[in-house]
């Protein structure tokens, strides 16, 4: 029987994650010593050197020394060079270069990102590349789902972050339609999955929790300052499931993949004809339900039986009233 004690194994999507965001810093800064390495990226070391290792049996066939990343940690630095087919052109699936494009344009909507320019030209080089039959109505569908991001709040946040600053937040939680009050010891700033997000001690809930930053509604400070706490940040999980979670099950059609890179998701299936099936944590079956309907017929509910029933419901109704 294994030991009570025993550390729980990292998901692999978790190091994945972690591994996107350090291995690009550790290319352009070669010889980083690792204590530099965890400071700026909230990692410990045994689990960035855990990560690291992994680097040494990724590569594709032949899996000669061309072929594998190469990782060399000589007294406490390390070393990233990536493999002979990091140099060669890109060529994007369709569902991968949608993919750039909703987390570009998504990111492109902040309006104090450095790298503006340069994200700009890509994201034209991508929208020629697909056209507009691909993109269809997808650019004003990442700005349905980003909610309208306020960029004096963002900044708020990251000046209570960089202040050590316990601040109190109006935040709005979108799978319980719920607005909260709380007070946060915000340590950390991050952008994933096309949203920024607050790493932040919780003082409702009493424990580590992850804030989108477009849903925080008022950004008040205490004139407190806090001591970090070294949350996971970097890696950690972005949906934290409760035990009435339901577990949404759907297939998206080619042009509603979109959705699995905007929400968090326990699985995602390839299917026929460029579909995916993903499953979904929702808090509240109310928020799936708006998320099928805003898709307008491009996903279908394959579970709960319950939220397929309400779906089709409410579907009817809108017939009813608008046909």
């Amino acid at each position: 029987m294994p030991s009570a004690d025993r550390k729980k194994a990292p998901k692999a999507s978790e190091r994945l994650r972690r591994l996107l965001v350090v291995v690009p810093y550790l290319v352009q800064h070669p010889g980083t010593e690792l204590t530099e390495v965890t400071r700026l990226f909230g990692v410990p070391e045994e689990a960035l050197v855990e990560d690291l290792r992994l680097l040494f049996v990724s590569g594709l066939p032949p899996y000669g020394p061309g072929d594998l990343i190469d990782v060399d940690i000589q007294d406490g630095r390390v070393w990233v060079r990536m493999a002979d087919y990091f140099g060669r052109p890109l060529h994007l699936t369709r569902s991968e270069a949608i993919a750039l494009y909703v987390r570009g344009a998504a990111l492109a909507a902040m309006s104090d990102v450095p790298e503006a320019p340069a994200l700009d030209s890509a994201l034209a080089k991508l929208a020629d590349g697909l056209g507009p039959e691909t993109l269809g109505e997808l650019p004003q569908r990442i700005h349905a789902a980003g909610g309208g991001r306020s960029a004096d709040t963002l900044e708020a946040l990251r000046a209570a972050t960089a202040g050590h600053e316990k601040i109190r937040i109006e935040y709005y939680a979108a799978s319980s339609a719920a607005t909260t009050v709380r007070e946060i010891d915000p340590e950390e700033i991050l952008y994933a999955i096309g949203n920024w997000y607050v790493v932040a001690w919780d003082h409702r809930s009493d424990e580590e929790r992850l804030f989108r930053a477009d849903r925080v509604r008022t950004v008040e400070p205490t004139g407190e300052r806090f001591e970090p706490r070294g949350l996971a940040g970097v890696g950690r999980p972005l949906y934290t499931r409760g035990e009435a979670d339901a577990q949404v099950r759907l297939l998206l059609s080619p042009d509603a993949r979109w959705v699995a890179e905007y929400y968090e998701t326990e699985e995602q299936l390839e299917r026929p004809g460029g579909s995916l099936e993903v499953v979904m944590p929702a808090g509240r079956l109310e928020w799936a339900e708006r998320l099928v309907l805003r898709l307008s017929g491009a996903a279908e509910v394959l579970g709960p039986p319950q939220l397929k029933d309400r779906v089709l419901e409410l579907a009817g109704r809108t017939r009813e009233l608008y046909g």
